[in-house]
């Protein structure tokens, strides 16, 4: 039940939000524990390709790769919450994997 809300709030928190729902229920299943994980990890990555587009902006190149990430954030968050309401694995192709699956 909580692994889709362990997405969603990446859309608008980033981190802070799937971290916290992870955090409180990553006890109570393996699955909400792996999806949570995931939605971190996820989250994570979303940060350090937001700093590095900021740095690009220097370039020009930036502007295009910053809209780009967080078209991508939604995009993958809104896949992820639906494979997990399905009760289905979801690992994010782009993701740099900082908590490993235990």
């Amino acid at each position: 039940m909580f692994a889709m809300p362990a997405h969603l709030p990446g859309i608008f928190t980033y981190i802070i939000g799937s971290l916290i729902i992870w955090l409180i229920k990553r006890d109570s299943s393996e699955f909400v524990d792996r999806h949570g994980r995931e939605a971190v990890n996820w989250q994570i990555s979303v940060l350090v390709y937001l700093v590095v587009s900021g740095i690009l902006m220097t370039v020009g190149v930036g502007f295009f790769l910053f809209w780009l990430v967080l078209l991508a954030n939604i995009v993958l968050c809104i896949i992820a919450a639906a494979k997990a309401n399905s009760g289905q694995p979801w690992r994010s192709p782009p993701a740099i994997r900082i908590l490993r699956q235990g």
